[in-house]
């Protein structure tokens, strides 16, 4: 299969999963509208999120599917089985460790995670982290399958299967979540967020099982790529822990920022990670293993991989960059088309539009970068992308806290809309992280990138859509948002490709 009908399917199965994740937010939003308790289940819900991108996306994508992608490739199929058996043995191991401390400790994790909570919201945020965290290790392992199923390019399962674990919080909350008190509502939703876990795992382990057969479920460290994984796991793990601690960072900062914030926060990112997921994950993950199993001579490897960075490239700007356009102009219309309703009022969607316009700022940068950093992991270096983030980190909580907690004070203005200072901040440093990660790949396998001409063009497109939709959804500003939505967005999308197709650029004549 090509890594661009692998990046295709990865993408299906991402909407699937993202779709059936707004529907939980909706579903949570109705119920909770952006108070104490949809804060506080926000903030718990940070703890798998965490676990399962540190050792998901970053222990399995710079050490693992690059290794046993290679061994697939060369036909070293036994030695593959070996290595996959071990490390979803050390997976096992750590996160047993983890979850088992993680219950013990939570509640200075909890005061850690948000400091702004006290009182009843950090006794319910005790509560609720406390019941998500065994279905923590369950998703992690889930990231194994994947690590697996992708390298033998199983691209669609192993990205459809979190519709298992929205669904089961979905049907959960409308069975048995009227009538309840906002509380018992939010741990109602963390239970069922271990049921999900585990029916998320289970699902892909039959295929696992049987296009792996040489599965070795041991602490094997006598294969030399053994060594060499488990070599680059504490490192990636350390790396990628420190990068990871950017959602709490902003967690934090946003619980400090007023009541309701760290809600708003979490409703912007389930919309602002779609596009990220949907276009940038999709072509990375499809594209690591490819990237991997190049072979040849150095030069014969770079071009590949020129090759293969510049055509992601260009689909991802192609599909992004109408994305943070729409962030910008259309995301209250987003926001309130998709949330309102019982408890989440127009003035809530308003925030979230706030929260979306700043994560539009880096939206480009980080999608772009997740491509360069699989290129990185593909040629060995795991660690120069982690350096690099932590880095983002650390500069996106500077500016992110800063403009977050000050700047609303010096212009007189609402403390909630340092919600959109965070998310901006954090976009600058995407651009510094991005532009850092462009010129390290540069110099090993030569330029790379999107031509500035392109890039103008469609943004052009998107701006004069955006107008579009966005001029629409003033004429039904006192019509319900659902129908304002229902119109202006549709018409965005239909402008973008319309006025692309017209401009003859590549990835419109193909949609």
């Amino acid at each position: 299969m090509s890594a661009w009908g692998g990046a295709r399917l990865i993408a299906a199965g991402i909407l699937l999963s993202r779709v059936f994740g707004l529907v939980r937010q909706k579903v949570l939003a109705y119920f909770l509208g952006d108070g104490v308790a949809a804060d506080v289940l926000t903030a718990a819900f940070r703890i798998p999120n965490f676990l399962q991108n540190l050792f998901g996306e970053g222990v399995l994508s710079a050490s693992f599917i690059p290794a046993y992608s290679r061994l697939l490739a060369e036909g070293k199929r036994e030695e593959a089985g070996r290595v996959a058996g071990a490390v979803f043995a050390l997976l096992a191991l750590t996160t047993a460790v983890l979850v088992l401390g993680g219950i013990v400790f939570t509640p200075l994790l909890v005061d850690v995670i948000a400091p702004g909570f006290d009182g009843a919201a950090r006794t319910l945020a005790v509560q609720l982290v406390r019941a998500i965290f065994p279905g923590v290790g369950l998703l992690v392992l889930s990231a194994w399958c994947l690590g697996v199923l992708n390298s033998h390019r199983r691209f669609f399962l192993s990205y459809v299967s979190p519709v298992l674990f929205n669904l089961t919080v979905i049907v959960a909350l409308l069975a048995a979540g009227t009538g309840r008190a906002p509380e018992s509502i939010a741990v109602l939703a963390a239970w069922a967020s271990v049921v999900g876990s585990a029916l998320q795992f289970l699902v892909q382990v039959p295929s696992v099982l049987r296009l792996e057969r040489g599965l070795r479920f041991a602490l094997d460290l006598g294969s030399p790529v053994v060594r060499g994984v488990a070599s680059r796991f504490g490192t990636v793990v350390i790396g990628r822990g420190v990068v990871q601690v950017s959602g709490f960072v902003d967690t934090a900062i946003a619980s400090l920022v007023s009541a309701g914030a760290v809600a708003t926060l979490g409703y912007a990112q389930a919309l602002s990670m779609l596009p990220v997921s949907l276009f940038g994950m999709s072509v990375s993950a499809a594209e690591l293993p490819a990237m991997a199993g190049e072979t040849g001579s150095t030069e014969a490897v770079a071009t590949a991989l020129r090759a293969r960075l510049d055509r992601g490239l260009g689909r991802i700007a192609f599909f992004v960059i109408p994305s943070a356009a729409a962030f910008l102009l259309l995301g209250g219309v987003i926001a309130n088309g998709l949330y309102q309703g019982g408890a989440f009022t127009r003035e809530s969607g308003f925030w979230v539009w706030v929260a979306l316009a700043g994560a539009g700022v880096g939206l480009l940068a980080g999608t772009m970068g997740r491509l360069y950093a699989s290129a990185s992991y593909a040629l060995g270096d795991a660690t120069t992308p982690v350096r690099l983030a932590i880095a983002r980190v650390a500069l996106g909580a500077v500016l992110g806290g800063a403009g977050a907690l000050w700047l609303p004070g010096l212009l007189g203005v609402d403390a909630r809309y340092g919600i959109g200072a965070l998310t901006a901040g954090s976009g600058l440093a995407a651009w510094v992280e991005f532009q850092l990660l462009r010129r390290t790949i540069t110099r090993r396998v030569g330029a790379t990138g999107v031509a500035p001409a392109r890039l103008a063009l469609l943004w052009t497109c998107a701006l004069v859509a955006g107008a579009l939709g966005g001029g629409a959804a003033w004429a039904l500003r006192d019509r319900p948002s659902l129908l304002a939505a229902a119109v202006a967005i549709p018409l965005f999308g239909l402008a973008y490709l319309g006025l692309a197709r017209l401009l003859k650029v590549d990835d419109a004549l193909r949609a």
